[in-house]
């Protein structure tokens, strides 16, 4: 793959327990950074310990913007994301430093580079009921269907393109509007900069074996006893809208419906099969350099970062 514009954000991607923040605090010793962070987890208040957030220590090392940002069950939409993350690394190349996008989030990093319509209330029964409907007839049925929705759209899509089929199909279905109107109104938003991606693909095997070990090593740094204290000031309900990992099935334990064991077995469980959707997402992922382990990862972008 050919060399990235030395002057494009760069963004470091990978399922979660991959080794990606390990990778942004390493660069830090050597470069003048600052981190965007794009983990829909780690944007909640309150919840540290499960989503395994830099530490405070951490955090005097490098900043990280993006993190703590809103509250438990508050919603954050990737048309959001896009606005504050482009104001992030306005603001760190103002000051004459390095952004560094983060995360393992594909949804905001795919708003971030290829721009969102803002939807207020996405209804995942449409996009349900349209993924079926694509198996049923097919794609090229499906991209006629759009071509008479949206035909501007449609003329940029393949048919074999489903993802983005289905979401312009969506986008009409929601707000009966067509993507392409929506972004002539201002309800579009794409970052004006532009991006390199280096994706941290792992072995799978020790990629479980390592997020088995990090939730053993959340549960030892009292992931249970921050969450008792968010149940006990009054927070359960909102911690449970916001449907993070580790802590929904913790929330079930201090409901007594299930044991402690069999919670902490449900999280690793979980844990992997998100990560696992995120592997698939980030290997389908066009334009990407894949490294299998973070410090081959490292050397290739401080290569770039060189150039900055």
């Amino acid at each position: 793959m050919d060399a990235p514009d030395p002057k494009a954000v760069p963004i470091v991607c990978g399922p979660t327990g991959s080794g990606k923040t390990g990778v942004a605090l390493a660069l830090a010793d050597r470069f003048p950074m600052e981190v965007v962070s794009a983990d829909s987890r780690q944007i909640i208040r309150h919840l540290n310990i499960g989503t395994a957030k830099p530490t405070p220590d951490e955090r005097n090392k490098v900043t990280f913007h993006l993190v703590d940002t809103v509250e438990p069950g508050e919603r954050y939409s990737a048309f959001r994301f896009v606005e504050d993350a482009n104001a992030a690394i306005a603001g760190i190349l103002e000051r004459g430093r390095i952004p560094l996008v983060v995360g393992g989030t594909g949804l905001y990093l795919r708003a971030l580079t290829e721009g969102v319509v803002e939807i207020e209330n996405d209804d995942l029964a449409v996009r349900e009921k349209l993924e079926a409907e694509m198996e049923k007839i097919g794609p090229e049925a499906m991209h006629d269907r759009l071509a008479g929705i949206d035909p501007l759209e449609a003329a940029k899509l393949h048919p074999n393109n489903r993802v983005r089929v289905i979401r312009a199909l969506e986008i009409f279905h929601l707000t009966g509007r067509s993507k392409s109107e929506l972004m002539n109104t201002g309800g579009y938003a794409k970052s004006t900069f532009e991006f390199a991606y280096y994706c941290l693909l792992p072995d799978r095997q020790a990629l479980y074996e390592a997020i088995n070990a990090r939730v053993d090593e959340m549960m030892s740094q009292g992931l249970v006893e921050e969450l008792r204290l968010l149940v006990q000031a009054g927070r359960a309900d909102d911690v449970r809208r916001a449907q993070v990992i580790g802590y929904s099935e913790l929330l079930d334990f201090l409901d007594g419906e299930v044991s402690l064991e069999e919670a902490i077995a449900r999280i690793k469980q979980n844990t992997r099969r998100y990560a696992k959707r995120q592997y698939t997402w980030f290997s389908r992922q066009a334009a990407c350099r894949v490294f299998s382990n973070p410090v081959s990862l490292g050397a290739d972008l401080a290569t770039q970062l060189k150039l900055y």
